[in-house]
This record gives structure tokens, sequence and C-alpha cells, in this order.
């Protein structure tokens, strides 16, 4: 008996997928809200036997605290117009972490041109 092969790559094209969909439920259905207007995904991660995706995020305006928020609460609508549109069986869980990636960038840019 073959032992059955599994698609390496299929957590990511998941995630990468939920990604695109989300972002463009954030584009098309809030785009009057003035927070979730200032919000963009930058990556996604799928786990658990892809029933759960981390969309990661990043806030153009200053207060991350109530862009987290606001998703917090939209996470239910959301994941409801992500099912419509996704051509899976089950719909994923997901949740949205802040990226700092380009703060910490900046940090560390800071810190390295005081060297000189």
């Amino acid at each position: 008996m073959r032992k059955k092969t599994t698609d390496s790559n299929r957590n990511d094209r998941i995630a990468s997928k939920v990604q695109t969909i989300v972002a463009e439920i954030l584009r098309d259905e809030y785009a009057d809200d003035p927070v979730l207007s200032g919000v963009s995904l930058v990556g996604s991660v799928a786990h658990g036997g892809l029933q759960f995706v981390r969309l990661f995020f990043y806030c153009r305006t200053n207060d991350i605290d109530a862009a987290k928020r606001r998703l917090d609460i939209e996470t239910k609508t959301i994941r409801f117009m992500m099912g419509q549109k996704l051509d899976q069986k089950y719909v994923p869980q997901i949740q949205f972490i802040y990226d700092d990636t380009l703060e910490r960038a900046a940090k560390i840019d800071e810190l390295l041109n005081n060297l000189k």
C-alpha cells in the first residue's frame, strides 16, 4: 500500500487565498469605515490543520488599538462573507494580529545610524 503524499504548499495556498478574500472584503465592504479603511493585510499563516488562519495587518492610522478592536468585532461578519466566496468545505477561523515589522525596521535603522 502506498503512503498518501501531502501537498506541503497547501497551508500557504489556503492562507494566501484567505488573505486575498479578506482584503477584498475590507476594501469593498468597509471602504467608508474611518478605522478599517486604513487597514492593510500584509501576511497570513494557516495552521491547525487549516482550521485557523492568522492575518497580519498594518494600520496607516496611529490608533492601532482601535483598529484591532474593530477587526475583532467584525471578525464574525468578515468570516461569514469569506465563507460565501471560499470554495472549501470548511471556513477557517481567522485572527487578526498587528504586524510591527516597519516600526522594528525603523528602530534598527535609527540604531545603525547612531553608531556612525
